[in-house]
């Protein structure tokens, strides 16, 4: 299985850059019948395209307009691949000369010229952030598999730049600024957001994902357990550099007796397990939070490295995000209907009819 291939029996094979002719991808093993049309995933890259955002957002303007290419027809899935494909149509690669030979940093630059011996400087090509539209283009397929099963799955920002946002309002976050939970949060944010970039630098923050409606017993032990594979899918966004299930590291300061989810017969008292026992679904809430990183293309002077081993000193020019906040929501959202129309899948399949 290639880098760009995500799954088992649901499939999502990747490909483009941030500055070629467009990104696209195919979706394979969705079985047929699925109510599936271009506006449902429209609606979701609608979600995470350049431009939004408020104060944090690149000046980049995308209408990344999705095109069902194959395996849908009369609004239904037919079992056969689904191929989707966005232009990009705002490319600005002469942004970019300055830095042809020179290594960002933060950034994967001297990575890929490790391992391939050549790179794509404009705008870091794969490495960039626009690759995840392909994402959350299959993840909107995913989304209508689970839709199916009552299975929904919710993302939303806990943490913006150190500030943690009360979870007030975790439904209402879908409709508000950076997919917060809290309507009092978002002027705070805004504020900060602003004081940031006037500094030319950028932040980072936490987001919750959560998938309600999973049934007990998904997962695939002892390699496959399903908070493994949540985990895999969402370090495999750019951004993300830690991930936790449940109480997660909060759980290593706990006690046993604390940690544990009593079990009635009305349910369990609580859900420390974030839904995930012995990496098997246990019936509750699916609960995983995403570390996301600052953005590394910052207005700053930064010492570096160029290809012929020099020091040199870098401003990075462009139009960038002040944060992957909030367009990384709909990432992560995706990742995770992703992994669990996987693991429904591999669960049917084991399962006697």
């Amino acid at each position: 299985m290639s880098g760009s291939t995500f799954g088992r029996l649901f499939k999502l094979i990747t490909y483009g850059e941030s500055h070629g002719a467009g990104l696209g991808g195919v979706v394979d093993g969705c079985p047929a019948g699925v109510a599936l049309t271009e506006a449902m995933i429209q609606a979701e890259l609608d979600r995470r395209k350049p431009g939004q955002g408020g104060p944090a957002a690149t000046a980049r303007k995308e209408p990344d307009a999705v095109r069902l290419l194959s395996g849908v027809f009369e609004g239904k899935t037919t079992g056969t691949p689904i191929a989707f494909h966005v232009d990009n149509t705002d490319q600005r690669s002469r942004d970019y000369g300055d830095i042809m030979h020179v290594y960002r940093p933060g950034h994967a630059d001297a990575a890929y010229d490790a391992k391939y011996g050549i790179r794509d400087y404009r705008g870091g090509g794969r490495s960039s952030g626009r690759e995840t539209l392909s994402r959350v283009a299959g993840g909107a397929v995913a989304s209508a598999l689970l839709a199916q099963y009552d299975i929904h799955v919710n993302a939303f920002t806990v943490e913006l730049g150190g500030m943690a946002a009360p979870l007030t309002d975790v439904d209402g976050a879908q409709h508000r600024p950076y997919f917060a939970p809290d309507e009092a949060i978002v002027p705070q944010w805004d504020e900060m957001v602003r004081a940031i970039k006037g500094q030319g630098d950028t932040l980072g923050g936490i987001v919750q994902v959560e998938a309600h409606g999973v049934p007990a017993g998904l997962g695939e032990p002892v390699f496959d357990k399903l908070d493994a594979r949540i985990a895999y899918a969402l370090m495999s966004v750019g951004a993300v550099k830690g991930v936790e299930i449940g109480s997660g590291f909060e759980a290593a300061r706990m006690h046993g007796s604390a940690n544990n989810d009593s079990m009635t017969q009305q349910g369990y008292a609580s859900n420390h397990a974030g839904g995930v026992l012995g990496g098997i679904s246990s019936g509750q809430t699916v609960v995983a939070r995403a570390a996301v990183k600052p953005i590394p293309s910052i207005a700053k002077e930064q010492h570096t490295m160029n290809a012929l081993g020099e020091e040199v000193t870098l401003r990075v020019g462009g139009r960038h995000d002040i944060s992957a906040i909030p367009r990384v929501v709909p990432v992560l959202k995706a990742m995770m209907a992703l992994t669990l129309a996987d693991m429904l899948l591999m669960q049917k399949r084991m399962q006697l009819p």
